[in-house]
């Protein structure tokens, strides 16, 4: 459902049109309803559903509390193998033994605890051929009424619901938000946009696209709508293309089975093939990097039986070898083999963006002499570049004055491999020459504040949304790099998963590293207890669905807290049908069931392509825990994933993670200081209109105020 999506995306309730009448019931309903999960609704939206008849104010009522609990993962039954958990969870051994003793008494033997302990300690047992190991020994309704009633807390989470626009007016405000956004969505918002676009497609459309991958997501909507296509203007948009209505990877990172084209569709590819081409013939340029790729797609559009469009022909041929065109990467690349960096640059500089990416390589390869050139040809290219290339650049050139300790790739499928920085620092007064010019250009593309500009200083630490590929979905979840306070006394982390076909066995487990990024100890399924960490039990398939729980004192010994969500068995996070992560902040007595929505301060999904999950790490510093963003999978072992396993890779990955110097919004508001106001939110709502900038916007603000939350902070990058 539309309404649905939109109050996810936005915290933003549609209005409902439906007959007035008194639902003034429904209202008090869903208000306590929403508490329940830790939301509540604004007064215009309790008025709103007030004012309804009854029937449509509690469809309504429904579909709010029915999204909010999604978001938060209440929409599932988290059962805890271990009834009792935190407590009565016994010693790992222990429990084996015990196991293994019910084994054998179920075979009519007898054996002593020493015998039994030192079978489980010797490794010769399957734990899963062991009675009733890994599987839940009581319902879900037995957990309830086996724990308290949670007591509520001053610290507990209350997310504010408002009341929206007609749903029309909402969707295609999301629907222009996402499809002319300046960064890469992850995976996630693609889905969105594609069911938006769907919706929208005979409305307004963005005056301009600027992600190639969304423009893929809208044409493939339109290709199958018979729609005309927009901003089509190289030929890998239409490769993107052909692999979006293909069910593919349209950011062409892995390969693509086409799919049987139908007549029209072919006709409309190969259309804007031939535009392509023959408004601009260089553009064959980019045909032999992806070569046996349109091979494959030549097969499903059979070119050769359209003569009219002689300029897509073109494209197959190069594709296979018959004309050789050399691309503008090509042609720098051969100039720095040849040791002409200065000229390289000078050729990059008809593609803005890919010199900016390559400025690092060629400043380090440049001589004395040509290093001025390779300024120039930067300094030439800021004008033209778009603001996200630019803030990357920045970034990356603050983390350049000194090595880093480890030098860390993350792919567009959040994949990640470590090794040494084995580059050269850059002169600090390049840096700085560097530094002072994207500061002014990126300062100067700001929009003008046309209202005094109020900002949150939790939202400071957010890293700067550059790509929605270095995050996931799911509710309070921050960019890669982005910092949060964390409250309470008590941490605990959580994952769920559902199976799709086969048995499989996700492990929830968390690595402690001390402050020089060293293991000081973990919890896993071969460990239940350590410093007061408790895990609630290895549960080894989800059938049904399995929940798997962490809980840690904040005052447990360590300076980093890595959870990991390791695949053992079965099938991958991509596979199973559902997967995710989160974690809840408690007071010590607040008890309560193992989960509950209002104690959930952020949960992801788990949809990477690795075997190991590294979601966030939670770093102790002179401000107390902060929660720090990773969004990282690795590849790790085919099955028996073990935290055991994982503990050099994990700690150089955190460490090259939390050492790094991300770009934040902090930045952005440094820049807006030197040309308007910035005041710092103290909690007191101001008397005019004003654009604030937040986790989440508080309620009551002046009308005609603008707001940039989580969800919109990408609107935040300057284009």
């Amino acid at each position: 459902m539309i309404e649905k999506l939109v109050i996810q995306k936005t915290l933003r309730v549609p209005t409902n049109p439906a007959a007035p009448g008194d639902g003034t019931p429904v209202a008090r309903q869903l208000d306590a309803a929403l508490l329940d999960v830790g939301f509540s609704a604004s007064r215009a939206l309790l008025e709103h559903v007030g004012a309804l008849a009854p029937a449509p104010a509690m469809d309504l009522a429904t579909t709010v509390v029915s999204a909010v609990r999604e978001l938060v993962g209440d929409h599932v039954q988290h059962n805890a193998y271990f009834i009792g958990f935190p407590h009565d969870v016994p010693d790992t051994i222990e429990f084996w033994t015990d196991r293994l003793r019910a084994a054998v008494l179920t075979g009519g033997g007898t054996a002593t605890d020493a015998e039994l302990r030192d079978a489980a300690v010797a490794g010769g047992v399957n734990l899963l051929d062991l009675p009733a190991y890994g599987t839940y020994q009581h319902t879900y309704a037995e957990l309830l009424a086996a724990h308290d009633t949670l007591v509520t807390a001053a610290g507990d989470r209350v997310t504010l619901l408002r009341l929206g626009d007609p749903v029309e007016v909402e969707a295609e405000r999301l629907y222009l938000a996402l499809a002319g956004s300046a960064t890469p969505h992850g995976e996630a918002d693609l889905e969105i946009l594609g069911e938006l676009a769907v919706a929208c497609a005979d409305g307004t459309q963005p005056a301009e696209i600027p992600v190639r991958e969304n423009r893929a997501v809208l044409n493939g909507i339109r290709l199958v709508l018979g729609r005309p296509l927009v901003g089509v203007d190289t030929t890998t948009d239409v490769l993107r293309l052909a692999c979006q209505v293909s069910g593919g990877d349209v950011s062409l990172a892995a390969p693509t089975r086409f799919r049987a084209l139908r007549r029209p569709e072919r006709r409309m590819l190969l259309a804007a093939l031939d535009e392509v081409v023959a408004a601009n013939p260089d553009k064959l340029g980019d045909v032999a990097r992806y070569a046996e790729r349109w091979k494959r797609l030549g097969e499903r559009l059979h070119p050769h039986e359209y003569a009219q469009w002689p300029h897509a022909q073109e494209v197959f041929r190069v594709a296979r070898g018959e004309r050789r065109v050399r691309n503008l990467a090509g042609r720098a690349e051969a100039a720095i083999r040849a040791g002409a960096v200065g000229p390289a640059a000078s050729v990059l500089s008809a593609a803005p963006g890919l010199l900016l990416r390559s400025a690092d390589r060629l400043l380090r390869l440049a001589s004395a002499a040509e290093r001025a050139t390779v300024v120039e040809a930067v300094t030439g290219a800021l004008g033209s570049a778009s603001g996200r290339v630019l803030l990357a650049l920045r970034e990356h050139v603050d983390n350049r004055l000194t090595p880093a300790p480890a030098r860390m790739y993350a792919s567009r499928s959040r994949t990640a491999w470590v090794g040494p920085d084995e580059r050269p620092p850059l002169p600090a007064g390049l840096v700085a020459e560097l530094s002072s010019l994207l500061d002014a250009e990126i300062g100067a593309r700001l929009p003008e504040p046309s209202r005094p500009l109020v900002v949150d200083p939790e939202v400071l630490d957010v890293a700067l949304p550059l790509s929605g590929k270095a995050s996931e979905g799911g509710f309070a979840v921050m960019p890669r790099g982005s910092r949060a306070p964390v409250s309470g006394e008590l941490l605990r982390f959580f994952t769920y998963w559902r199976q799709t076909g086969r048995r499989t066995d996700h492990d929830l487990s968390l690595l402690l590293l001390d402050e020089d990024f060293h293991s000081a100890g973990q919890v896993s399924w071969t460990n239940y207890r350590h410093d007061g960490v408790v895990h609630s039990g290895d549960v080894t398939e989800a059938k049904n669905g399995a929940t798997e729980f962490i809980d840690v004192p904040l005052t447990v010994r360590g300076h980093y807290l890595v959870p990991q969500v390791n695949v053992y068995a079965g099938e991958s996070f991509e596979e199973v049908a559902e997967s995710m992560f989160g974690y809840q902040t408690r007071a010590r007595d607040q008890r309560g069931m193992p989960f509950d929505a209002r104690t959930v301060r952020a949960r992801s999904h788990l949809r990477g392509q690795g075997r190991v999950a590294l979601p966030m790490v939670f770093a102790r510093s002179g401000r107390g825990w902060q929660a720090v963003w990773l969004h990282l999978y690795l590849r790790g072992q085919p099955s028996f994933n073990r935290v055991e396993g994982n503990t050099f890779t994990t700690s150089d990955r955190v460490r090259a993670l939390v050492q790094r110097r991300y770009l934040t919004v902090s930045y952005l508001v440094d820049r807006w200081r030197e040309r308007a106001e910035v005041t710092t939110w103290n909690g007191r709502l101001p008397d005019e209109p004003v654009t604030f900038v937040g986790i989440e916007a508080p309620e009551g603000l002046p009308d005609g105020s603008e707001t940039f939350t989580l969800d919109r902070l990408g609107e935040l990058i300057p284009g």
